[in-house]
């Protein structure tokens, strides 16, 4: 049954089954992105796979996601949030269960991928449920709601993850998405409105777009971890022709038009740079813990967890902070802090003690994160008109996911880590203490494009609609997740 826009008041049980539903599906992404960190000394050693294994791991599920996400959200807005929301729960189900299953680290990679486009499916559909059904007056908080309950789905993933690989085993940390799709799909067709947007029949997917910046990320990807420099080149020319389409397309899925505000572009390189270290520290730390600390998959999770406890007590504090000072000084503060608790990382080895070397590198690190993230947020929301929101959100969510995959990537290549270096405490140590400072190197850049480009943005006109997307900051270190805008399904 379809809903008028805006008549569901949270307070109703409607209300609440909607907000339930988006936080179910959205977590499970969140869930998976934090979970399956721990378990990659454990597929490595089940699958006799070899680094790049794990490198794709990662990069596969980042690199469908990163590529699809704005044609995720274009979908939901022509054929129903609901149904495409559904479909990709459904799917991500599909692509988990597969992951379980898997005999080899190819089919690992490939049910991966097939996992980050049902993600690429759900993620800007839920956030697009709330505001299409939700009553004006209760968007804020049900936003917050989602975004409260969804940072504590993905705080808990790192000890949700391994407990898993040391209890019953790796394949959980996949399998587990399968009952919470079972959870999700049934409250969602019983008791969720579907919407749409009108206009979007006018409009036409930039299908072509999406392929081509799909295809020269991971050419470019896959140039990094296999050492293969044709396809560096040939990722590179095909990023050269997706930026010549989407400049002459109607209607393009990357509007290159946004990026003539300078803040917003300054905005989008300070996420990139930001969450390439954070993607880099944390595919690397979680392995440095296991293989040369000993610590158990449980272990290394709960060793990780200050990170994020920091992060949900504080971000809303951030966000409040940055509003009166300004962006500037948290964009560059933030940065300078996370690179200065990578380097403290420096310190963990096979004898580190947690209280007195691994905890402060933590906190310090969780401290910059609280510093940034909110105001990294709030300030690409703010740093274009109110209209086009939801397509800013959706290219800064896209910049955050590329910048992880590509430093997932490039970092063993830097660090000449070997393809069996993770076997071995003295070889991957080695190349940990190589990799941190690269990835420090990385968040003062991030620090330096912020202190030079960024400035306060311009406030909307008084009167001007904020819509509660614009409102929410982002809760656990993810990239904010986007609200599809209303001038075009395919975000332009």
């Amino acid at each position: 049954m379809d809903a008028h826009p805006g008549d569901i008041r949270l307070s109703t049980p409607t209300g609440r089954w909607v907000v339930l539903t988006t936080v179910l599906g959205s977590s499970m992404a969140l869930l998976d992105s934090t979970v399956v960190n721990v378990a990659l000394p454990r597929i490595g050693e089940d699958l006799n796979a070899d680094m790049a294994v794990l490198q794709w791991t990662i990069n596969a599920y980042m690199l469908s996601l990163a590529g699809l996400i704005l044609l995720g959200g274009a979908l939901g807005d022509r054929y129903g949030r609901r149904k495409v929301f559904v479909i990709g729960v459904v799917w991500f189900a599909c692509g988990s269960l597969l992951c379980g299953l898997a005999q080899s680290g190819e089919m690992l990679v490939l049910s991966r991928a097939l996992q980050g486009v049902g993600a690429a499916l759900l993620t800007p559909g839920s956030l697009a449920l709330i505001q299409a059904s939700l009553h004006p007056d209760d968007r804020s908080r049900a936003v917050g709601l989602w975004s409260g309950l969804g940072g504590v789905g993905a705080a808990i993933g790192p000890f949700v993850g391994g407990w898993l690989v040391d209890g019953p085993g790796w394949r959980w940390v996949f399998l587990i998405n399968v009952p919470l799709a079972a959870l999700c799909v049934p409250i969602a067709l019983r008791h969720v409105p579907e919407s749409r947007d009108p206009a979007a029949h006018n409009h036409r997917f930039d299908v072509l777009g999406a392929v081509l910046g799909a295809l020269a990320l991971g050419l470019v990807t896959y140039a990094l971890i296999g050492s293969q420099w044709v396809a560096g080149v040939a990722g590179v020319v095909v990023a050269v022709v997706f930026v010549g389409v989407e400049k002459r397309r109607a209607e393009p899925m990357l509007p290159l038009s946004v990026f003539r505000s300078r803040l917003f572009t300054s905005i989008n390189l300070v996420t990139l740079c930001v969450y390439a270290g954070f993607g880099g520290f944390f595919f690397l730390v979680a392995l440095q813990l296991q293989v040369v600390v000993g610590y158990s998959a449980l272990g290394a999770g709960l060793a990780l967890l200050p990170t994020t406890v920091l992060m949900l007590l504080f971000s809303a504090k951030s966000g409040e902070l940055a509003q009166r000072i300004g962006p500037r000084i948290p964009l560059t503060v933030g940065p300078l802090l996370c690179a200065a608790g990578m380097l403290l990382m420096l310190r963990v080895g096979e004898d580190a003690s947690y209280m007195a070397d691994v905890l402060p590198a933590l906190v310090v690190m969780g401290l910059g994160m609280v510093t940034l993230v909110a105001p990294l947020t709030a300030t690409v929301l703010s740093s274009v008109e109110t209209a086009r929101a939801g397509i800013a959100s959706g290219i800064n969510n896209a910049a955050a996911r590329a910048g992880g995959l590509l430093a997932v990537a490039a970092l063993p290549l830097l660090a000449g880590m070997g393809p069996e270096a993770y076997r071995s405490a003295d070889e991957f140590g080695e190349t940990f203490r190589r990799a941190m400072p690269m990835c420090a190197g990385v968040l003062v850049l991030g620090a330096l494009i912020a202190v030079v480009a960024v400035r306060r943005p311009v406030p909307p006109a008084e009167g001007a609609e904020v819509r509660p997307e614009c409102r929410m900051n982002c809760g656990v270190g993810a990239p904010p997740l986007e609200a599809r805008p209303k001038e075009s399904p395919a975000g332009g």
